[in-house]
């Protein structure tokens, strides 16, 4: 806690895997095992920084026509919720980048008290057919999920994952992570940041991978052929595409026309929540060639990798 400047109330660990959590969990955990789903519910469950934004859009266009102009108007998370909020209530402001510039710390709106509410509690709310984002692995999710509604998880190589999720961390103050780089990577190794240890949720999607309700997709494999993974997830959720709105979707997802044309959020003030001076939300999305690493740690990072990857046969593709 004294490096994530966010958190005010503390984090549990779950289960015998040790998730790491924050300890709002502890009231909401049933709300989520329980929740209660409808057989076209839609699903993207990922480890956080692995594509999962860029996925959604992507998910809900397939899901309602190509409908691009309901996109262009009405906010990615409003259309495709994150699930889990577990939103600190007494999150430090005394901390934030509005804070310490002398500005003050505006009253939560309506939204920011939304972002607070548990998924499960919006989601008896909304119509049909939802779709849902999250980042919990399944032994927290639903038992019958997968027998009930469709899944796309998509699995991430972990040295791309830590890059995005230490900016996204420095970046939200809700996070406010304060250190440098070399620390953030050794409590990711150690299974210290929210939703680790990142293998076992991993390895949790992949032994379900050939469930019929479930499509296990790479980030990787995405980059590198978009239009063939949308035809995949396109036929996947039964609605499948011609070249041409294959072709039109893919312009739509290309990085910049995504982080310039898709909004994410309401627009609602959010003054001392986000760190200006730090990168955003929607990031570089590419594959390696990232210079956080120096030549001592990215050496020890491999070997890490490496030895996971023995203790599984799931394999990352080629980079």
């Amino acid at each position: 806690m004294s490096e994530f400047t966010g958190e005010r109330v503390g984090f549990v660990q779950v289960g015998r895997e040790g998730w790491l959590l924050p300890s709002r969990y502890q009231e909401q955990a049933l709300g989520y095992y329980t929740m209660a789903l409808r057989p076209d519910d839609v699903w993207i469950a990922t480890f956080p920084r692995s594509g999962t934004t860029w996925c959604q859009e992507m998910v809900w266009l397939i899901n309602n026509n190509l409908d691009y102009e309901a996109a262009r108007k009405v906010p990615l998370d409003t259309r495709f919720p994150f699930l889990d909020r577990m939103v600190d209530l007494e999150w430090n402001a005394a901390q934030s980048p509005a804070t310490q510039r002398g500005i003050g710390y505006e009253q939560p709106t309506d939204r920011q008290t939304t972002w607070r509410t548990p998924g499960y509690q919006l989601a008896s709310f909304s119509q049909s057919p939802r779709h849902f984002k999250t980042h919990l692995p399944f032994t927290l999710l639903p038992p019958s999920l997968l027998d009930r509604c469709k899944v796309i998880y998509v699995a991430r190589n972990p040295l791309d994952v830590v890059v995005s999720y230490f900016h996204h961390n420095r970046y939200l103050a809700v996070h406010g992570y304060t250190g440098d780089f070399q620390k953030y990577w050794h409590y990711f190794q150690d299974d210290l940041l929210v939703y680790s240890p990142y293998w076992e949720h991993l390895k949790q999607a992949w032994v379900k991978r050939n469930h019929p309700n479930l499509l296990f997709l790479f980030y990787e494999d995405l980059l590198r052929d978009l239009p063939g993974n949308i035809r995949k997830i396109s036929a996947f959720l039964g609605n499948p595409l011609n070249d041409d709105q294959v072709l039109k979707l893919s312009n739509h997802l290309q990085i910049d026309n995504f982080r310039n044309n898709v909004p994410l959020y309401p627009d609602v003030p959010i003054t001392g929540l986000t760190r200006d001076e730090e990168q955003g939300l929607i990031r570089r999305g590419k594959v390696k060639g990232n210079s956080e690493f120096t030549e001592e740690l990215e050496a020890e990072a491999n070997k890490w990798v490496t030895e996971n990857l023995a203790l599984t046969d799931l394999r990352f593709p080629c980079k």
